[in-house]
């Protein structure tokens, strides 16, 4: 088959592999480099995916795709997304201060070369990707002042015996973040409630819900879990089911010949998307069985996903950090107390232009959805800020609007 791999990253590799490919450091991540080179699979690296240039039912489908001004349309007979997810941020007074990152933010930054030596660390929010955030930055360099962890205890202890019985590598694996992190402080059922500082992060409140700590540092690392990028999934009006793109066994999506795997299709991680992209690829080539053979394992990989979903489910207190000040949606600068008299998104969206700015929502969106209980925004093209010759003869779907 004539295969494509569109990656928005200069670099194949995802956030998990972005440095172990080229470098070789990952065994498993230079097998697939290997595999993709000899079945000469085209790889489009820094393209982004901005629009659908077909509408719905008409053949032949394309994506139109973009890379610093250029842009190219690519015709497809069948699609597999592998879209991925972005971290969730949840608005907090000083959440917007330079030296305060997202969890899996920091940890690119660093791998493209960022110097964190000597720089004390907070790292808080939730999630097995703190210990390793951790463990990653302490390699570094970076001093870890604290783990913080917003779920108890005793979720966590649960979670940790059922990886023993079903999932013992991965218990393995964050044991080896925490003996990498040794000897710092890991604080369960606590969370950020406030950072200060003047022109940066000077320092870092954390509250157990009876007791307050205020720590020093140069950064605070934070993420409270994923959230999945559906946006090209629903430009293609695939539905979604719990906030998720819906796929059936073999991986494909409502609509026929575009199928989805890994994060968009429920937070799991890398073994999940492996399996599920190997169900996708052998379902389109047309090797059925082969496909139904993995499915023991894919849903194995499930169970995984939903056990992580409830040890680390967002506790209450959350949702009442915010104040009257504190900024929700960064790009248009709309404060929690202007978004309090608004009933809904599309409100917030037409009166205070929250999520118009050039994220689009992706930010914002998600961090409404928690606080407010809102529908999260409909995604239209094109889904990225692009230059007007990119939008020239586009054909959209009139059902959806105008880009």
């Amino acid at each position: 088959m004539s295969v494509c791999l569109i990656d928005d990253n200069p670099e194949v590799g995802g956030q998990i592999w972005r440095s172990s490919v080229q470098k070789g450091v990952n065994a498993a991540a230079s097998k697939w480099l290997l595999r993709m080179q000899s079945g000469r699979v085209t790889m489009r690296t820094g393209w982004r995916v901005v629009a659908a240039s077909s509408t719905r039912g008409q053949s032949p489908a394309a994506l139109r795709v973009e890379r610093e001004g250029q842009y190219s349309d690519i015709g497809y007979s069948a699609l597999i997304l592998a879209t991925g997810a972005r971290e969730l941020f949840l608005p907090f007074p000083g959440w917007t201060l330079p030296g305060v990152y997202g969890a899996g933010g920091l940890q690119a930054f660093v791998k493209a070369g960022l110097d964190v030596s000597g720089k004390r660390v907070v790292v808080a929010g939730t999630g097995p990707l703190l210990l390793a955030v951790a463990a990653g930055l302490r390699a570094a360099g970076a001093q870890i002042v604290a783990v913080v962890e917003q779920a108890p205890f005793r979720r966590l202890a649960q979670f940790s015996v059922r990886l023993l019985f079903g999932h013992a590598g991965k218990l393995v694996e964050g044991l080896g973040y925490g003996l990498r992190s040794l000897g710092t402080p890991y604080r369960t059922g606590s969370w950020v409630t406030r950072v200060s500082g003047k022109e940066c992060l000077k320092t870092v409140v954390v509250s157990d819900g009876s007791r307050t700590k205020e720590m020093e540092a140069d950064m605070l690392a934070i993420g409270f879990h994923l959230v999945p990028n559906t946006e090209l999934a629903q430009l293609l009006h695939c539905e979604l089911e719990g906030g998720y793109v819906r796929a059936d066994a073999l991986q494909q999506t409502s609509v026929e010949r575009i199928y989805c795997v890994g994060e968009a299709t429920g937070i799991g991680g890398v073994e999940k998307a492996q399996i599920e992209g190997r169900i996708a690829a052998l379902a389109v080539s047309g090797r059925i069985e082969s496909a139904k053979s993995l499915s023991s394992e894919r849903d194995r990989q499930i169970r995984f996903a939903r056990g992580l979903a409830s040890a680390f489910q967002l506790r209450e207190e959350l949702r009442t950090l915010a104040k009257d000040q504190t900024v929700v949606c960064r790009c248009e600068d709309v404060n929690h107390g202007d978004l309090a008299g608004c009933r809904s998104w599309r409100e917030a969206k037409l009166h205070l232009r929250c999520g118009m700015g050039p994220c689009q929502g992706r930010i914002c969106g998600a961090a409404t959805q928690f606080l407010y209980g809102w529908d999260a925004p409909q995604p239209r093209p094109p889904l990225f800020p692009v230059d007007v010759a990119t939008l020239g003869g586009l054909r959209v779907d009139r059902e959806e609007g105008p880009p």
